[in-house]
């Protein structure tokens, strides 16, 4: 009698459960639509918006939103305008790409190491600390005149000042992370008998890792903010240069159709580096974008 109590206790447990599998299922979606939604609409208020001012004011300085996914379309396919920017968006893409990635993994591949370095390394920390942070305030936009002294008018000046922006944000989150990582942890490890590169491998920089991947983010944002000044290092192609042609321009337009670009490209590989923090950091539920 008791066995057959049991088995029905079972069978009713893993029907409950079956059923509380699609039901959890349907909220993720229904969660996920949301907020989908409420990032999809908030954006469609602001065009509504900007529309309606250009309407009332009148103005001919600010572009419409009209004259924006015209000149959007011209850019990417051209056959409207048929000038020196129609059907260039791929061109101009790809070669920002490489100046904001040849500067921002270039920071990353300098900023971690080092950063991981100085956290763990007491005398290391003394020795440089004082100029990082004397370094660290001068704007970015102040080195532009030293880096097309150091490397000349063209794409190597757009990498540097990149470069620049990127690494900070990484060195000093870096820091940050393995200055925080509980002592505790240390004294456990060393009890089950890690130590010296064992203990920094298994201890310090899984650790670590969260506020890296912070500071990995906040350089990608400022990669892609400096493009713009890297590209007025005399580069012809480019989206800085494409806005930079559109304040000469006087084609404002064209400036609001490059900044637009800009800030897709920015989103997009965002979510990338998003998509791969939570996979390296899955085991860490508060750090699920």
């Amino acid at each position: 009698m008791s066995e057959q109590v049991t088995a029905l206790a079972q069978s009713v447990e893993q029907d409950v459960t079956d059923t509380s599998v699609p039901a959890r299922g349907r909220r993720r979606l229904a969660e996920r639509i949301r907020a989908i939604a409420l990032g999809a609409g908030f954006p469609l208020v602001l065009i509504l918006l900007w529309d309606r001012a250009v309407a009332i004011t009148g103005t001919r300085l600010v572009p419409s939103p009209r004259e924006v996914a015209v000149m959007m379309y011209d850019f990417s396919f051209g056959g409207i305008y048929d000038d020196a920017f129609s059907g260039t968006i791929l061109t101009h893409i790809w070669k920002s790409m490489t100046r904001v990635y040849g500067g921002f993994f270039l920071a990353a591949l300098i900023a971690i190491p080092l950063g991981l370095m100085i956290g763990r390394i007491k005398l290391l920390r003394q020795l440089l600390d004082p100029t990082i942070n004397l370094l660290r305030p001068i704007p970015v936009t102040a080195w532009l005149p030293l880096s097309m002294i150091f490397f000349g008018l063209g794409p190597n000046a757009a990498i540097f000042l990149v470069f620049l922006g990127a690494f900070y944000p990484i060195l000093l989150n870096t820091i940050f992370g393995v200055r925080s990582v509980d002592v505790r942890l240390f004294e456990a490890a060393a009890m089950l008998g890690c130590s010296g590169s064992g203990m920094f491998r298994q201890v310090v920089l899984p650790a670590a890792l969260p506020a890296i991947f912070n500071g990995l983010r906040i350089a990608h944002g400022f990669a892609w903010i400096l493009i713009v000044v890297g590209e007025m290092t005399g580069v012809p192609t480019g989206l800085g240069s494409v806005i930079m042609d559109g304040r000469t321009l006087s084609r404002t337009d064209l400036v609001v159709t490059g900044m637009i670009v800009i800030g897709v490209c920015g989103f997009l590989t965002d979510r990338i580096i998003v998509a791969i923090s939570n996979r390296v950091l899955r085991w860490s539920p508060q750090h699920h974008a």
